[in-house]
């Protein structure tokens, strides 16, 4: 990063590379969630479908560039500065992500819902200009020697991700229909449940990068925990400094976790209604969840690792993805348990 042409090769590279995943996790989930919709319904409205496809498309490209280019420029920032990314990116990424997809998607879908029917052509030219786009990003990709490895491996963690997720939105769709005030407390719990995780991940693979190429094993550094699978035990109690940042990450969720309680109780005082139990329970499902996602981080980085691939590419979807699924079970729990 410290060589001006080799920077811009990277920023170019990750850019393109980061449009073409966006665009065919896009156009998946349109396909995912239509279906998902047209079975139980029995019914399929194709002027729906088709505001669906090009909003959900045209989201991910926009979002996906307005982030990397936020996420280029906190990480060059922070090199140049001698502080580590991993404890400023990582969460940032997390954080800005739901908000800023959610935003963008609230407002082209919206327009392209109202316009349907005086321009039904707009959201197909929408769709097909996205598409048509994927081989140019395709060409690039594999010219660039930053992401051209990504470009062939870094398909299954994205889109396993993506159906994993989709579980968990069945499970709040279920919950939706029982428990409307689930809804304001889900995004707090997937979100500092992903974003601690995330922390841990990228830190565990920059700690292993700093050791060698991934395959490489070396058990003198005080991360050497993260080369194997340890026991539950050793990845929370030892001495070890990947334990310690465990530890302090799962320690910080609890007084997270009661400020966001807090916040969400006073901006909805008239609709939502706490309870001891309540908290007592939400902050035991989130010390599950976040303990479950940190284990999980520890030996996947290392299984990842050993196997030869980058850990940053392949493990962070995977564990904010199960971050999502555990969250949202966890917590319909909660309310299935206090309604009894």
């Amino acid at each position: 990063m410290d060589k001006r042409d080799e920077l811009k090769s990277m920023i170019i590279g990750n850019i393109v590379l980061i449009q073409l995943q966006a665009t065919v996790v896009g156009f998946l989930a349109a396909i995912i969630s239509t279906v998902m919709g047209w079975v139980p319904q029995g019914q399929f409205n194709l002027r729906h479908a088709l505001v669906l496809c090009s909003s959900s498309v045209s989201t991910a490209s926009v979002a996906s560039l307005a982030l990397g280019i936020v996420m280029i420029i906190v990480i060059v920032i922070s090199h140049r500065c001698k502080i580590n990314p991993d404890n400023i990116a990582t969460p940032l990424a997390a954080s800005l992500g739901d908000l800023t997809t959610l935003s963008i998607l609230a407002g082209i879908g919206g327009l392209l819902f109202q316009t349907i029917d005086n321009y039904t052509w707009l959201p197909i030219a929408i769709t097909t200009f996205f598409l048509t786009l994927i081989p140019v990003w395709i060409i690039f990709a594999r010219r660039n020697k930053y992401v051209s490895d990504v470009l062939i491996h870094g398909w299954s963690p994205v889109i396993s991700a993506m159906f994993i997720s989709s579980t968990g939105g069945l499970i709040l769709d279920f919950a939706l229909q029982k428990f409307l005030g689930l809804a304001v407390f889900q995004p707090v719990m997937n979100g500092v449940g992903g974003n601690l995780v995330a922390v841990q991940a990228s830190r565990l693979s920059t700690a292993l990068h700093q050791q060698g190429k991934p395959g490489d094993y070396c058990d003198n550094d005080d991360y050497s925990s993260a080369t194997s699978c340890s026991n539950p035990y050793t990845v929370f109690c030892s001495k070890k400094s990947d334990s310690s940042t465990t530890r302090v990450l799962l320690l910080m969720s609890i007084p997270g976790h009661l400020i966001f309680i807090l916040l969400i109780w006073q901006f909805t005082m008239d609709h939502i209604h706490l309870s001891y139990s309540f908290v007592t329970l939400y902050l035991v499902a989130a010390l599950i969840q976040i303990g479950i996602l940190l284990y999980i981080a520890q030996w996947m980085v290392a299984f990842v690792w050993r196997q030869g691939q980058d850990p940053d590419n392949i493990c962070i979807p995977y564990l904010t993805a199960i971050g999502d699924l555990l969250g949202t079970g966890l917590l319909t729990c909660v309310f299935l348990v206090l309604s009894y």
